[in-house]
């Protein structure tokens, strides 16, 4: 990979934050951090955290996370898929799932609810915050959390009437109509609600030419969200969270020639319906503390299918070329914590339950007439896993004077699985594992805190299926080391924020994935097997700034650098010696200035950069560099919001996923095809607000 130029990408859109020398007089308010033991601000964790709020998230004009994840520094996602589900945090995390059992690196939970692996519903209209936590969070969240954690949160019930009324038209066909509206159901006001429904349809920014559609890469996201808040008396209260998603897209991405036109003569689906729930209550007169309780389900069912082929009869003419892959998964989860804190002392048991039933079928047909070769494919495989994590934890927290604290974590987590397939394979790998975080944080005055902190995560073992090597059959459980210092700080009356990082890890028996072709004319007879290596190192840096310049005018910037990767002799995969990690870019920046006055009047200008990647541990094929630029301008009133918007303003073509095989016969050269992302989109967006 090419070295960036920090001036050309860093160091000058940072110039040009700082060139602004007005006086500031608007203070931004601080989110407390719900993903942490204690929901502390984000100003006390002694770890690098990234906040979106609620203000964030419209004003940007957002349907989805992964138009946020540009945003967050040093985080990225694989784009297999319609929508992003996988994540890399520092260059840790999966690309992709076609079989297995799941193991995620990077944890998502929407409302306290587990969608690990399966974040396609992570849907944005009446979200509260979005907390990236970046990082092993060993101790906390366990083994699905090695690299970090995702953590979004519904706008909480209160007791005050109010509503909104949104619709939204834009290019591609899309339209959007959400509804929220909550308050108390009770004189008292001792329970408390709010509900909201919200529907998306687009027609995916593809045109499937042989078909003659423009919506076979559609989507269609439907979310409703309830939350029950009750406050019996002062001792305790709790919430309930109830969550409904249907996403039911197209799958229509990868074109032959990596352009948005596509040829594929059966276009596949991306769907995912989920039903999910979650209980919290918090007791806060038992004895010296308080108790904590979060129980958690979700059921999902989730299809995923691609022309595999990417083509057509007319596109292979005269060689028959046709193949489709096919995949229905079904998953269970259930989950129950309690945890009881004192000022110092916290001590909890978890426990998880995920069942996922997987049915895929691989069709296809092949003849040269050139050869005289033929060969089919009809291979439907069925697979059954179940795994149960335990886990006992414990923190405890002391001042060490009126200025210093210091934080000490242990997780000690039990993890049994077993697994069933009609291949006849069978396996029930269990693992034990522990992790931990110990920090000190500093008070270097009323604005600025240090911290310094090292934390170890780890993450289950497992198996790797179909035809791979005896030794590599199975494959150990990971282990990921963190080192961290950090500042935070909030000056010019909190008006200004600061918060920066440094890090260092390296992990232990470090799970790589990679992927084959087994039959050269048959692109759905890839395999995969997952090794374990050592070596891996990634180092770097984080920021992110807000500076409330003057009344009515803000700036903010977003920074990440990353670098290191895999280390010295890997005889397993040749190539990866001294390479970047996978969808791991070294440089992320996000900026952007954000204008009001007290008419109401509006605009926000944001810009983001990434640098080029890595597509896979496979090849080393790699994405280029990449700038994008989203505007925003609109009129609020007291009950009124209108505002047009537009996102990738300059049109700019990037890729978010690329796969490097033979996939055009009758030859079969070695190519790489590139998924693009979404291209310019314009719109506008109206909102009525009810109070």
């Amino acid at each position: 990979m090419k070295n960036p130029s920090l001036a050309q990408r860093v160091i000058a859109p940072l110039l040009v934050f700082f060139a602004a020398t007005a006086v500031a007089e608007e203070v931004v308010d601080e989110i407390v951090v719900m993903a942490d033991f204690r929901g502390r601000p984000a100003s006390e964790i002694p770890g690098s955290v990234s906040i979106i709020d609620a203000a964030f998230i419209e004003q940007a004009s957002t349907q989805h996370f992964e138009e946020l994840v540009n945003v967050v520094p040093n985080l990225n996602w694989s784009g297999d898929g319609h929508r992003a589900r996988y994540f890399q945090i520092r260059g840790v995390g999966e690309l992709e799932q076609y079989q297995g059992a799941p193991n995620p690196s990077v944890g998502f939970l929407i409302d306290d609810i587990d969608y690990s692996g399966i974040g396609t519903v992570a849907t944005l209209f009446d979200i509260e915050s979005v907390e990236v936590l970046r990082g092993s969070q060993g101790s906390r969240y366990g083994a699905n959390a090695l690299g970090g954690l995702v953590y979004m949160r519904s706008k909480a019930p209160s007791a005050e009437r109010d509503g909104r009324l949104q619709l939204m038209m834009g290019d591609d066909d899309a339209r959007s109509i959400g509804l929220a509206f909550g308050g108390s159901l009770d004189e008292d006001e001792q329970i408390l609600f709010r509900l909201s429904a919200h529907n998306h349809e687009s027609n995916g920014f593809r045109d499937n030419l042989y078909l003659g559609r423009d919506d076979t890469n559609g989507r269609d996201e439907t979310t409703v969200r309830l939350g029950v808040a009750f406050e019996p008396n002062a001792a305790w209260t709790g919430r309930l969270s109830l969550v409904y998603a249907n996403v039911d897209n197209g799958y229509d991405a990868f074109a032959l020639d990596n352009s948005y036109t596509m040829l594929s003569d059966k276009p596949g689906r991306d769907a995912q319906e989920s039903l999910g729930a979650s209980l919290r209550f918090e007791w806060d007169a038992i004895g010296p503390g308080s108790l904590t309780s979060i129980t958690s389900f979700a059921s999902s069912k989730i299809d995923f299918s691609f022309d595999a082929d990417w083509g057509n009869d007319d596109s292979w003419a005269p060689v028959l070329y046709d193949y489709i892959s096919i995949s229905d998964r079904e998953r269970d989860t259930i989950s129950q914590e309690f945890r009881f804190a004192t000022e110092s002392w916290l001590f909890g048991i978890y426990a998880l339950n995920l069942r996922e039933d997987l049915a895929t079928l691989n069709q296809g047909e092949y003849f040269d007439p050139g050869f005289n070769f033929a060969d089919s494919l009809d291979y439907p495989f069925d697979s059954e896993f179940e795994s149960t994590n335990v886990a006992l934890f414990g923190q405890y927290d002391r001042d060490i004077g009126d200025v210093t604290r210091l934080t000490a974590g242990l997780r000690v987590e039990r993890r049994t699985t077993d697994y069933t397939d009609t291949d006849g394979f069978a396996a029930d790998p269990s693992d034990s594992f522990w992790g931990g975080e110990l920090s000190l944080s500093h008070d270097f005055s009323d604005n600025v805190t240090g911290y310094a902190a090292v934390s170890r995560g780890y993450k289950a073992g497992g198996f790797n299926l179909g035809i791979v090597p005896d030794n590599w059959r199975f494959f150990d459980d990971e282990a990921m080391w963190n080192v961290e210092a950090g500042l935070k700080s909030g000056m010019l009356d909190g008006a200004l924020t600061i918060n920066a990082a440094i890090f260092h890890l390296w992990r232990e028996e470090q799970q790589v994935r990679a992927s084959f072709q087994l039959v050269p004319n048959d692109p759905a007879s890839f395999g995969f097997a997952t090794v374990n290596v050592d070596g891996a190192r990634n180092y770097g840096v984080e920021t992110d700034i807000r500076w409330s310049v003057a009344n009515g005018f803000e700036l903010y910037a977003n920074i990440g650098l990353l670098f290191g990767g895999f280390g010295g002799s890997i005889t397993e995969f040749p190539g990866l010696e001294n390479r970047d990690q996978a969808h791991a870019p070294r440089y992320t920046l996000a900026s952007g200035a954000i204008w009001r006055n007290e008419q109401g009047f509006f605009a926000r200008l944001d810009a983001t950069a990434r640098d080029e990647f890595y597509f896979d541990v496979s090849h080393n094929q790699s994405s280029q560099s990449y700038e994008l630029l989203h505007a925003r301008a609109g009129y609020e009133g007291d009950n009124w919001v209108v505002h047009i918007w537009g996102r990738n303003l300059a049109d700019k073509d990037y890729a978010v996923r690329g796969f490097f095989f033979g996939n055009e016969p009758p030859d079969f050269p070695t190519t790489l095809y590139t998924r693009l992302g979404d291209p310019r989109q314009l719109g506008v967006t109206i909102e009525r607000r009810f109070y």
